[in-house]
């Protein structure tokens, strides 16, 4: 289906006025109950502000009007972002009596997004925008330019300070909306200070799902401030590019399509590497929808069709062989999709997965009409990619009776597993802890040293297998991983379900030397790829033990963690009698009481809590760290080691 012919942009840049901002009331809420509005007062509150506003250039972008917008953080921690984008409009707003700016900023869902037929496309999860901004910030300003004129605005803490202003002259060609704006500390407690990693992930992420759009981000904070400029021409395939940088893909440049359907645009890039493991990301509008949904569909069908259609049908696939299944036709494949919406409908637990069916049509359609004349057009990169799939098939058949062999093993028969689980008596996930430990010996302090109500111990020996190298069926033979598969109880891979999970605590606990660090990263290797929704629910943690016990007589003992600490508690003490000092090397060396007090009371311990706030970046450091790759991963090791003190070896 065709769309209507496009407005030109002078026609449409005329049609937007203060008749297209449509109120829907209400902003007294909003410091009262900030969460609802963007989530939380942590960090990720505080950067979604720095969002709300760049969404709003995002948006101009998507309409076609602006080409650039520029991310800073000022000296003081404050946010300005300027886009070049047609200005927000300055005329009055004939349901509030005020200018559409003041509008925009003062009252809550004000703003062209709503039906007033200001964008076709928006993008911003929750639409909340500059109001909320605005009230959730000690001061803000905002200037715009347009028709000829510099306008200026500011606030306190939501409220009006200096009406609207001509405050200068410029170019009738220009345009543009600049907002400039300090949170208010009495709403983020936690934090002010805003991170410009995190600004710069998302700022390059948006770079690469709007094609053809500069953004660049400047942290003015440091003595020599940081600037990064993010363009790409390519879109989506340079971001495929950029995931696959640390792996070796089996075709040179990724396979990019692009088309429309029921006014709905779908792009979609991918490429096939040598790994064994997928990557796809998908968003909606520029939302990173990581749960999911109907595009993602729409794609998968599309891709397990056209792949077995192309095998069948070139006698690649064989007549007595079955049709390839989709995590076949996936295996070593990296993929982004991205849809741009009209009405986006989001659902699941975090408001992340798209549920448009149309959607799902649409990409299907899209994407598969593509992707069969690129086949078509590549015989070459076709077979690679049908044959991979045939490997992967293999191997899934393989997997398949390891798998068989996984769940008939019940949850009593566990205890004959070499794993050795010893478990808690509580049935309620909630207050369950699965501890795996480093060594028989560590194992069993552990297990004379906990609650048995809440937590469980897993020992582990040595090392188990890098998953980033593997393949199912090896994967699945491994019986160390066999163990934790069925301890959790979850499944893994694309069967994992964690409403099955029996432990809402997953903790890593191993010695404080560099196999222990090892065994740590082969372990997140693990759940990363095998059960990542256990990290996105904040269930996986690694134990901190103590490096050191020091003692003073029959009195005085303390446990501390780094040479540091420990030359400082020494300074401390008197000097008689002489501190007696015990270096642990191992878990194994603390009996069960010391571990218990060191490192399993909930009451003493300290435990890290492994997120994936920033995925692409935890992805990278697998791959980098783990995969097949030795040049990257020598380079980061020649770049790091002098950062590394008191290597045990």
């Amino acid at each position: 289906m065709t769309d209507k012919p496009q407005e030109t942009q002078a026609e449409r840049a005329r049609e937007y006025d203060a008749s297209q901002i449509q109120v829907l009331k209400g902003l007294e809420a909003v410091r009262k109950r900030p969460g609802m509005y963007i989530g939380a007062t942590n960090s990720q509150g505080l950067h979604h502000l720095v969002w709300e506003i760049v969404d709003n250039g995002i948006d101009e972008a998507l309409a076609g009007f602006a080409s650039k917008i520029d991310v800073v953080i000022e000296k003081d921690n404050s946010i300005t972002v300027t886009d070049n984008g047609r200005g927000i409009p300055i005329d009055m707003q004939k349901e509030t009596g005020k200018s559409a700016l003041e509008t925009v900023f003062t009252i809550l869902h004000a703003g062209g997004k709503f039906g007033g037929g200001g964008y076709k496309v928006s993008g911003g999860l929750h639409g909340v925008g500059a109001s909320v901004v605005n009230a959730l910030s000690s001061e803000l300003d905002v200037t715009v330019t347009r028709g000829g004129k510099q306008y200026y605005m500011d606030f306190v803490r939501g409220h009006v300070k200096t009406p609207i202003e001509v405050v200068g002259t410029a170019p009738q060609d220009d345009h543009s909306t600049k907002v400039h704006f300090l949170p208010d500390p009495d709403i983020f407690t936690e934090t002010t200070t805003f991170d410009m990693e995190t600004l710069t992930t998302r700022v390059r992420e948006l770079a690469f799902l709007n094609k053809g759009l500069r953004i660049t981000i400047k942290d003015e904070r440091p003595e020599k401030p940081v600037e990064h400029d993010f363009f790409y021409e390519g879109g989506i395939k340079h971001y495929v590019e950029f995931l696959d940088r640390g792996r070796s893909p089996i075709f040179k440049d990724p396979i990019y399509v692009e088309g429309k359907e029921n006014g709905i645009t779908v792009e979609v890039s991918l490429q096939y590497t040598n790994d064994y493991h997928s990557t796809l990301k998908t968003f909606t509008n520029n939302i990173n929808t990581y749960e999911g949904g109907t595009h993602e569909e729409g794609f998968k069908q599309a891709l397990t069709r056209i792949i077995n259609t192309y095998g069948r049908n070139n006698n690649i696939i064989k007549d007595n062989e079955d049709n390839l299944t989709g995590p076949d036709v996936r295996e070593g494949l990296t993929a982004v999709i991205s849809v741009k919406h009209p009405d986006p409908q989001f659902e699941g637990q975090t408001k992340t997965k798209l549920g448009n069916s149309d959607a799902r049509t649409a990409t299907n359609h899209v994407f598969g009409q593509e992707f069969s004349k690129f086949m078509d057009e590549h015989p070459q990169i076709a077979k690679e990619i049908v044959q991979k799939g045939m490997l992967a098939s293999k191997a899934r058949a393989a997997a398949k009776r390891a798998r068989e062999v996984t769940r008939k093993k019940s949850g009593l028969e566990i205890n004959n597993l070499p794993g050795k689980l010893a478990n808690n008596t509580s049935k309620d996930p909630a207050v369950s802890e699965l501890f795996i430990v480093e060594g028989d010996s560590a194992g069993g302090s552990a297990k004379q040293g906990r609650s048995r109500l809440t937590q469980a111990i897993l020992p582990i020996r040595g090392k188990i297998l890098n998953v980033e190298k593997a393949t199912m069926d090896r994967i699945l033979a491994n019986e160390e991983i066999r163990s934790l598969f069925t301890a959790m109880g979850t499944g893994f891979g694309e069967e994992f379900n964690i409403e099955k999970v029996r432990y809402h605590k997953l903790i890593i606990m191993t010695d404080a030397d560099v196999d222990g660090a090892h065994i740590q990263t082969l372990l997140l290797t693990l759940i990363y790829n095998f059960m990542r929704p256990m990290v996105d629910h904040g269930y996986v943690y690694i134990a901190q033990p103590p490096l050191y016990r020091v003692r003073q007589g029959n009195k005085f003992q303390r446990y501390v963690d780094s040479d540091e600490e420990l030359k400082e508690l020494l300074a401390s003490l008197p000097a008689s009698p002489k501190p007696s000092i015990q270096r642990y090397k191992g878990l194994g060396e603390m009996d069960a009481e010391q571990l218990w007090d060191t490192t399993m009371n909930p009451v003493n311990r300290r435990l890290l809590r492994v997120t994936s706030d920033n995925i692409d970046e935890a992805n990278e450091a697998f791959t980098m760290l783990m995969g097949e790759k030795v040049a990257p991963r020598r380079e980061f090791i020649e770049n790091n080691a002098k950062f590394v003190e008191n290597l045990d070896v």
